[in-house]
């Protein structure tokens, strides 16, 4: 006759393990009870020799029962099939009190969760081994599954914490590399699911979707001196150029598989450098399990996708990049998590990390699910995930997905598909505080990280503070620039006269946010055309019109985006499938685009008046923006110092010889680019290096050069020496001349 209190446990309903298994005080004696359904004979190590335990009639628990010098943990002997294997029984060692993590993971605030939960190696009581923690607040019964127990949920059940809705089960000498899940069995029907870990920190290759265990870091960082110079880093005044890069199709091996982070540090890191960007943006490398995806469906949201290497492969990268003076900023997704069911969704049988009501949970563009930002445990969830990448891996900065998803209650729905909020509006009050807390925490704990919203709507103060009502982001996409600017681009030259606004219309906003002006993937694939191949004309103009193009982006106010390949001049789309075409570079109008690319950086780099001021109205000066029917725009940048640049950008593939423009000074001014260079693959038209501004007051200005403006191209000009300090403002002088 079993014991009726052995049933749940037999039964695989039990939630509080330690109420049967291990030792237990049995009268003058103690009783040491184990359950193993796979086992035919255990025995245990019982003051110093190895007793067998009796078998409870004809089910996996074994029991011994007798006076113990001391019941310390005991090892056990375990026969399974005939193979013996050696553990130390984990029902000795009791769930530890964490009361303070869980009140504040309950609260919303715990941003370092993955402290607690997971697969966190522990040592107790001089017994080294692993931590499972899980919340699943609606499970009857959560069980470890894994390569040590058959994946058997009977065997390993875990303990509930009560009304925290945490279970835990500590493993001891569990070793690292140990695959492992949870079985759920819910509350609400009985059924059983099998998980995994939501704050696994290593996955096994896809499409296999097991946690392994990860041992804790011992990489050795030498990126000191870069964290350093980060936390004093006025960001808000200095360059960022961005290689926004997919790290499965950026190269791969000649056999088509990927390469690995260690492999891309080798690699990218001098590639990047060597062309002048300040940092690499890399597409979400979280754990997601179809490349198609290129990671924006994410379901580890504390791991290194395991399709390029270990989690310290990722941190040599990073290191690598700091090393060179490279920042890395990381994609993040905190917008929507995939139906998988193995993994986030209806995680304990209940819509637990996001909405049940589909008007509410379900993103009908992508077919996922939203994060329900109202509920204090998702938040402590996705805080922590934003923590663990910059703690852990040292990133630089977060480029955080689809912001304008999480905004509206009404993103992408109809009238009568979308719930509105307690004030009758359409926006997500949940999802606002939750960025904002979010914010708060990365510039507090990270200084010098920046946080970039991809938000293509005109929600105010998205990179404004907190304090200020803002969300607190530290930069925005400029979308509208981005699309007002390839629609110009597009239009035959003939017609760009019709569109002259969309070159101008931008200034009347670009200071409204902190904006990064972005040429990104998005723009590049789903029969968009590459960026070369959005451009008109024939083979010479669309590679003039690029060269333009990118050269507009690099003079234009707000920091700089630029997706792989573009560098090249690839024609065709990216394909996340195979590795950019690099065969391109041994022919000329390739390279020269590659070499543009990289002298655009430099000089953005070294020339204050190009970023000083990115952000600032004071940084920009139209001298001329109603040349409609030449298709003609030219300004001027200025920096902090008072030094100051002038752009002029001719849209057309008509050269203009004679082009007279008022600039601040009189006396020598150098070219200091011009996108036609014959090293770049153009025409060679230009002013010569250097050339004289006569005393001759031009458009509102004191002086004016008589320029050669070459066709589809932009020259950039500064004055010899650098001007002294000046106001930015354009001179109101009056003149019966142009102006």
């Amino acid at each position: 006759m079993i014991n009726a209190s052995l049933r749940p446990l037999i039964d695989a309903s039990e939630s509080d393990p330690f109420r049967v298994l291990g030792w237990h005080r049995e009268g003058s004696g103690w009783r040491l009870r184990v359950f193993r359904p796979h086992a035919s004979s255990v025995s245990a190590l019982i003051d110093d020799a190895w007793l067998p335990l009796r078998r409870v009639g004809k089910t996996g628990i074994f029991e011994w029962s007798g006076a113990v010098a001391k019941a310390a943990p005991a090892r056990l002997r375990i026969n399974e099939d005939g193979l013996i294997a050696e553990c130390i029984d984990p029902y000795a060692f009791p769930p530890r009190p964490i009361a303070q993590d869980v009140y504040l993971f309950g609260e919303g605030s715990n941003s370092q969760a993955y402290s607690i939960f997971g697969a966190v190696p522990e040592t107790r009581d001089g017994v080294a081994g692993v931590c499972f923690r899980l919340w699943a607040p609606n499970a009857a019964r959560v069980s470890l599954l894994g390569e040590f127990n058959h994946w058997d949920g009977r065997a390993h059940p875990m303990c509930s914490l009560g009304a925290s809705g945490i279970w835990e089960l500590f493993m001891p000498e569990l070793p690292a590399g140990t695959l492992y899940k949870f079985e759920v069995r819910t509350r609400r029907t009985g059924a059983l699911m099998v998980k995994t870990d939501p704050y696994g920190r290593e996955f096994e290759r896809r499409p296999a979707t097991a946690a392994r265990v990860c041992a804790e870091s011992a990489y050795a960082w030498g990126d000191a001196e870069w964290l350093a110079r980060r936390a004093q880093w006025d960001w808000q005044h200095a360059p960022m150029s961005i290689y926004e890069m997919h790290p499965g199709s950026w190269m791969r091996h000649p056999d088509s598989s990927f390469f690995s982070y260690r492999e891309m540090a080798e690699r990218l890191v001098p590639y990047a450098r060597d062309l002048g960007y300040t940092h690499i943006e890399l597409m979400p490398v979280m754990e997601h399990p179809l490349d198609e995806s290129w990671g924006y469906q994410c379901t580890g949201y504390f791991a290194p996708s395991s399709r390029f290497g270990t989690p310290d492969d990722l941190r040599f990268f990073i290191d690598t990049c700091h090393q060179a003076g490279i920042g890395v900023l990381l994609d993040w997704v905190p917008g929507h998590f995939p139906m998988d069911d193995w993994a986030l969704a209806h995680f304990d049988g209940t819509a637990l990390y996001e909405h049940e009501d589909p008007r509410l949970g379900v993103h009908q563009d992508w077919g996922t699910y939203i994060f329900n930002y109202g509920r204090n445990e998702v938040r402590s969830f996705l805080l922590s995930s934003a923590d663990y990448w910059l703690r852990e891996f040292h990133a630089d900065g977060l480029r955080v997905d689809a912001v304008a998803s999480m905004l509206y209650l009404d993103y992408s729905r109809k009238a009568g598909e979308w719930l509105p909020n307690k004030y009758g509006g359409r926006e997500n009050l949940e999802a606002i505080e939750f960025l904002r807390q979010l914010n708060q925490l990365v510039h507090r704990e990270f200084p010098g990280a920046v946080t970039i919203a991809e938000e293509s709507t005109a929600w105010p103060m998205v990179s404004r503070p907190v304090y200020l009502g803002g969300l607190g982001f530290s930069m925005k996409w400029n979308m509208g620039w981005m699309h007002d600017t390839l629609d110009y681009m597009s239009k035959p030259p003939i017609h760009r006269r019709y569109h002259h606004e969309r070159l101008t219309f931008g200034q009347e906003y670009a200071y409204s946010e902190n904006f990064v002006l972005p040429f990104s993937h998005d723009e590049v694939v789903h029969g968009k055309g590459s960026l070369l191949g959005k451009m008109p004309g024939d083979e010479w103009q669309r590679f003039a019109n690029q060269r333009l193009l990118l050269t507009y982006q690099t003079a234009a106010s707000g920091k700089k985006l630029t997706f792989m390949g573009v560098e090249l001049g690839q024609p065709g789309e990216w394909s996340e499938g195979s590795e950019l075409p690099w065969k391109l570079l041994a022919t000329e109008q390739h390279a020269g685009m590659h070499r543009l690319v990289g002298d655009l950086n430099r000089l953005y780099v070294a020339t204050p008046a190009l970023h000083d001021l990115d952000f600032d109205v004071a940084g920009f000066s139209w001298i001329d923006c109603h040349d409609v029917e030449q298709s003609v725009v030219s300004w001027l940048r200025y920096a902090r110092d008072g030094s100051y640049v002038v752009v002029v950008l001719n849209f057309t593939p008509v050269p203009r010889k004679g082009y007279r423009l008022g600039v601040p000074a009189a006396g020598t001014w150098r070219e200091v680019f011009n996108s036609d260079s014959r090293y770049y693959g153009g025409s060679d038209l230009g002013n010569g290096g250097l050339m004289t501004a006569q005393p001759r007051i031009w458009m509102g200005r004191p002086a004016s050069l008589d320029l050669t403006l070459p066709p589809l191209g932009a020259v950039i000009l500064a004055p010899q020496p650098p001007a002294p300090a000046m106001p930015a403002a354009p001179l109101e002088a009056a003149t019966d001349e142009k102006g």
